[in-house]
């Protein structure tokens, strides 16, 4: 009907550091949204990235490209990766124009892996911005490789990494360890503080290194006091992610569905379980999480765990 206001379309922002598997996940994520009924659009914002895996619908490779910058302006990768998102920042009409055809479609947005894009630099979020005033509801979608949870000192800066991005951004968000099923070739992980109910490190994980790591007094006081900042920003809980596993996928998936509201009322999310949980928190896939304890957790975990739950 012509005048009608566009139909409220949904999706994620796929950010977090280079190699941390944001490709992967939305060709992972593409695939299982298909397989519940939901017509995907992937939309690669990484002038970067190339030889996609995934079928595009919008590439701004076809606006702008990262090689061709570099030569042009003589920049390196970062000096170019920055030019590119404020030019995409500056012609968001393109983009626009492009999104508009696919307003029924769920949106995937493979972002760029510079982190400064997401913690300071503000063309990314000025870009996510206008798309919220499009009447997209978009959620941020964090990954980090979760190989840094085998050191402590290492996951005390994906935290703040973690926390600078989530206000910097100013989207839904959701946190998620990836590469879960490779961890193994690191380590275990250095404790087992998980809520069983959720498949997620609670946001007072770091309590458990000072029972588990030796570290300096020096050493700990910092991480005490990093630790009571984070959680005075009430940080998200970050949540296990292994994109080959369905069960863990959907997870994920709820808790998306739950941030930007797609849960309330869209095609197949609308149950009665699904608002349900939505509003109480309620997890009821227990067997998967304990899955996943007992295959990347150490059985001598167990008594730090017990130890964490009491701090």
């Amino acid at each position: 009907m012509a005048g009608a206001a566009p139909a409220t379309a949904f999706g994620q922002v796929v950010i977090g550091p280079p190699g941390s598997g944001k490709t992967t996940y939305c060709l992972g994520m593409s695939e299982f949204l298909r397989a519940l009924g939901r017509r995907v659009a992937v939309v690669n914002l990484d002038p970067a990235n190339d030889g996609l895996p995934y079928e595009c619908a919008v590439d701004v490779g076809e606006l702008v490209g990262l090689g061709d910058v570099m030569d042009a302006l003589r920049l390196g990768p970062n000096g170019g990766l920055l030019y590119c998102m404020e030019y995409l920042e500056a012609n968001l009409d393109w983009l626009r124009a492009k999104l508009d055809p696919l307003r029924g479609y769920y949106f995937l947005f493979d972002c760029p892996g510079q982190v400064e894009l997401c913690t300071h630099h503000g063309a990314l979020r000025s870009i996510f911005s206008q798309m919220t005033q499009w009447d997209l509801r978009l959620t941020a979608v964090h990954l980090v490789d979760s190989h840094y949870c085998t050191d402590p000192a290492k996951f005390i800066s994906v935290l703040c990494t973690s926390l600078a991005t989530m206000l910097h951004v100013e989207l839904p968000h959701v946190n998620l360890l990836s590469k879960m099923d490779l961890i193994e070739h690191y380590g275990k992980l250095v404790c087992a503080a998980m809520d069983h109910s959720t498949g997620q490190l609670p946001v007072d994980f770091a309590k458990c290194y000072l029972t588990s790591v030796p570290l300096t007094s020096h050493t700990a006081k910092i991480t005490w006091e990093t630790q009571r900042c984070i959680l005075g920003y009430f940080l998200q809980p970050i949540s296990f992610l292994i994109v080959q596993d369905k069960e863990s996928v959907q997870r994920v998936l709820q808790a998306v569905d739950k941030a930007n509201g797609y849960c309330f009322g869209v095609q197949e999310q609308r149950s009665l379980e699904a608002m349900m949980s939505a509003a109480v928190g309620a997890d009821f896939h227990f067997s998967s999480t304990l899955g996943i304890q007992e295959k990347y957790l150490a059985p001598s975990d167990q008594s730090v765990e017990q130890e964490a739950m009491q701090l």
